[in-house]
């Protein structure tokens, strides 16, 4: 794991009507930089966001719809962890899980099976000062978002 990178698994209470699944309580200890803004991202399938960095807010993604491939990476040069990366696959057909993304963690994700739809909390509110941009294809990162599922130029963020 990246250092500060951690997860909550989720519990699923199905019945005959569908399901309950609890994913945020305000008291958990996972969710302790609190609530900013609730934000909802719908991707097609094929597409990549990447890469997103930010200087001091923390998010939280979860994968209602779909079936993502999210990858992290460590830009902390004072992390145990630095330039290392990290890969779920979150979704119907990935883990039930919250993933908690610590700033200064780089993170991207590509919908394996979509169309999917991304719902994350930040623990503040957008601001383009604190938002970074790195290269999806960046040469220092070199992670291979092309591999499995093709994308186009059109599908990149």
């Amino acid at each position: 794991m990246i250092n500060g990178v951690t997860t909550k698994p989720l519990v699923r209470h199905p019945d005959e009507r569908g399901f309950f699944e609890e994913l945020i309580r305000a008291s958990d200890p996972f969710f302790q930089e609190g609530f900013g803004q609730l934000s909802h991202s719908y991707m097609l399938e094929g597409v990549v966001k990447a890469w997103h960095v930010h200087k001091t807010q923390v998010d939280w993604w979860y994968v209602m719809k779909g079936t993502v491939q999210v990858v992290l990476y460590d830009t902390r040069q004072s992390s145990e962890t630095y330039n290392k990366i990290q890969e779920f696959v979150a979704g119907e057909e990935g883990e039930p899980v919250i993933i908690k993304i610590p700033a200064g963690v780089a993170h991207g994700c590509k919908v394996l099976k979509g169309p999917a739809d991304l719902v994350y909390v930040t623990s503040g509110e957008y601001s383009k000062t604190e938002e970074g941009r790195i290269l999806y294809n960046d040469p220092a990162i070199g992670y291979d978002w092309v591999q499995g599922k093709p994308i186009t130029n059109k599908n990149i963020t």
